[in-house]
């Protein structure tokens, strides 16, 4: 049996109006207020565990992933978080291999800050296990810091050409659209209001002396099509305080891949995709290089699917379940019952787009033992766990994804890379490289 434990975060509250709140205090007035929060200590030992699913471009790709081979599509698949390979580095949810699913680990103990290794025993239906090796890095930087605090963040670079952002979805370009960056006009109150990217990504599975993480240069694997997280989890290490197991049920296993489909509808590009059971809410954003304009100028087009204007830089990440729960009431993000979404006609080039999506997956968080209910007695959490998860594809507008071109479904895989491009006329990836300083 698993060790009970109580989740991290409180539910998410709606702002009650002032008015109201004084008016509550007034006739409760003598009422006995909740207890409150008593002091508390961080846990013992954290772990952190991240899940992906990665489809679409780039898929398929074997050995002739990020970097690899001839396949002119393997820059893009990198790009994007698609690569490939044989081996399946650390961090893997973050950068993709490929296509498929991916699990990153990282364990660490605060009576062993020089931990070396741990392992973690995992159900058999994971069909990577029964025991996974954590290993320390051995040249790694010290542990970071959590900033994950919701935030909007401005670009740390000054971007290239001429950008334009488009949002929303809908057939038609709206009513004071796009917003125009031109770097030869550009003041810093014009950067603000462009780069406008939230995010509320916290810290999961990292890198760290004293840190040990699985995969590593020992063993590593993709998680099988058919691999499931659900069941009874165990951490042990020196210094790992003993009972540090847990259950992990359906609601919070790893997420289907998403199927993206495009087509063209007068102009618009009309998106749908297969809805995924335990998404909290979805986003998509595009981009596309428009080449050198008449004045001599490159200009880039940015789409994304949200209401509120927003470059999505900061959304492609795990993000906390209450930034997800009240963005998508914002309409930031798409509802989960969601599965279609048009870029508004004239926004894309009718080749070269690189569109992406993705699902948020509950979070999950706990913690052993739980809080006390006496206000005055000290919380001393023995152990938590952070359980981030996502499922992401990319696509390009009119062309199958790699997967299906290797299969030969939808034509045939190129025998040859195309020729090179023009030097005087970047294509849409150095347009992105340059406005994300890559």
């Amino acid at each position: 049996m698993s060790t009970p434990v109580t989740s991290l975060h409180a539910p998410h509250r709606r702002p009650v109006p002032i008015a109201a709140v004084l008016a509550l205090c007034a006739a409760a007035a003598g009422a006995q207020q909740p207890p409150a929060k008593g002091p508390s200590k961080p846990p013992v030992a954290q772990a952190w565990i991240d899940v992906a699913t990665f489809s679409g471009l780039g898929s398929g790709m074997g050995g002739m992933g990020a970097g690899g081979g001839n396949n002119p599509l393997s820059a893009l698949g990198g790009l994007f978080g698609v690569g490939g390979g044989g081996s399946v580095p650390f961090l893997s949810t973050q950068s993709g291999g490929g296509g498929g699913r991916y699990l990153d680990v990282t364990l660490a103990t605060r009576t062993n800050p020089q931990l070396a290794e741990g392992t973690q025993a995992v159900p058999a239906g994971l069909q990577i296990g029964p025991v996974l090796k954590l290993l320390s890095p051995k040249d790694a930087k010290p542990a970071p810091g959590d900033d994950g605090d919701e935030r909007v963040e401005e670009p740390s670079e000054k971007p290239k050409g001429r950008l334009l952002l488009y949002w929303g979805c809908g057939d038609t370009v709206r009513a004071g659209q796009p917003r125009v960056l031109d770097v030869a006009k550009l003041k810093p109150e014009d950067v603000a209001k462009f780069f406008i990217s939230r995010r509320a990504t916290q810290r999961g599975a990292h890198s760290a002396t004293g840190r040990p993480h699985w995969p590593n240069p020992s063993e590593g694997k993709r998680v099988p099509d058919g691999g499931s997280l659900v069941g009874e989890h165990e951490f042990k290490g020196q210094g790992v305080p003993e009972g540090f197991k847990f259950a992990i049920a359906a609601a919070n296993d790893l997420m289907p891949a998403l199927a993206l489909t495009t087509a063209d509808k007068a102009g618009a590009t009309a998106l749908e995709w297969n809805a995924l059971p335990t998404a909290r809410g979805y986003f998509a954003g595009a981009f596309a290089g428009k080449g050198e304009q008449a004045d001599g100028a490159s200009e880039m087009v940015i789409w994304t699917s949200s209401e509120l204007p927003d470059t999505g830089f900061g959304l492609f990440d795990y993000q906390t379940n209450p930034a997800v729960e009240r963005w998508v009431k914002e309409r930031v993000l798409l509802a989960p019952s969601t599965t279609r979404c048009t870029v508004p006609k004239g926004v894309l080039p009718a080749e070269g787009a690189f569109l992406r999506l993705i699902a948020y997956g509950p979070e999950l968080n706990l913690v052993h033992p739980p809080r006390p209910a006496d206000p005055k007695a000290v919380w001393e959490p023995q152990w938590a766990v952070k359980l981030r998860i996502k499922s992401m594809t990319t696509a390009m507008p009119g062309m199958p994804s790699m997967g299906d071109v290797m299969k030969g479904e939808g034509g045939t895989a190129p025998a040859s890379p195309p020729p090179a491009e023009d030097k005087k006329k970047p294509g849409a990836l150095d347009l992105l490289r340059g406005v994300l300083g890559r």
